[in-house]
């Protein structure tokens, strides 16, 4: 199982990775595994401000449909374009080019609340 150092991550399996004050946010290599072969991914909230726990789109695999949940408050700027043509890049590359959101974040330190790779591990072993 994949759980890179740098980023953070949520209970709901999501992990933030903060470059000042824009965080890129995904499903993690546990969550896209649960969820099997990704077909669509959908966020219709881009340029809408949330608060940290909303549901900021859908992910839908084979078997399911998944609520995805924004870890942070902040407002969503960006949508992975390229998960249109390829939402399969969800299970390849969760966290490389299967990202889904870009968020200008409004506490960049609320991200520090978040779980670090060695809680978010102990977290899917339990």
């Amino acid at each position: 199982m994949n759980i890179p150092a740098n980023l953070r991550y949520t209970k709901d399996h999501e992990w933030v990775l903060l470059e000042g004050n824009i965080a890129t946010i995904g499903i993690t290599d546990f969550a896209q595994r649960e969820l099997g072969d990704i077909v669509y991914v959908d966020v219709p909230n881009v340029g809408k401000a949330l608060s940290a726990e909303e549901v900021f789109g859908t992910v839908e695999a084979v078997k399911t449909v998944s609520d995805l949940f924004l870890p942070v408050a902040g407002t969503i700027k960006e949508l992975n374009s390229e998960l249109d043509g390829q939402p399969e890049l969800v299970n390849t590359d969760p966290y490389g080019q299967g990202w889904m959101i870009k968020v200008t974040v409004s506490n960049p330190a609320d991200v520090d609340a978040l779980m670090d790779a060695a809680a978010y591990g102990k977290l899917i072993e339990a």
